[in-house]
């Protein structure tokens, strides 16, 4: 048994044969992730998270913008809740005791 590796073959010398077996390094054209959002019954959310859709249309460097823009919107949404007033407190039955 033998641990050698065998050699590749012998490349063609012409240009053309060795430039259609190279790699491309170029960045990939954009490509659609087609992943499914479900509404989520908060207008504001499901706007962002539509958003989202716009990423599928821009190479990885824009990716970047698009979610940070997601992110504060959805920040800002869940924020919102905080500062909405809540239901009173009912009365507790032990704060008037003597």
């Amino acid at each position: 048994m033998s641990d050698a590796v065998p050699e590749p073959e012998a490349q063609e010398t012409g240009g053309e044969a060795a430039e259609a077996h190279a790699p491309e390094h170029g960045p990939a054209a954009p490509a659609p992730l087609d992943v499914p959002r479900a509404p989520t019954g908060n207008a504001e959310v499901d706007a962002r998270l539509s958003r989202l859709a716009d990423a599928d249309h821009l190479t990885t460097d824009g990716h970047v913008e698009v979610y940070e823009d997601v992110h504060r919107g959805l920040r800002d949404a869940l924020a919102a809740l905080d500062a909405r007033p809540g239901p009173p407190v009912p009365p507790s039955p032990y704060e008037n005791r003597s």
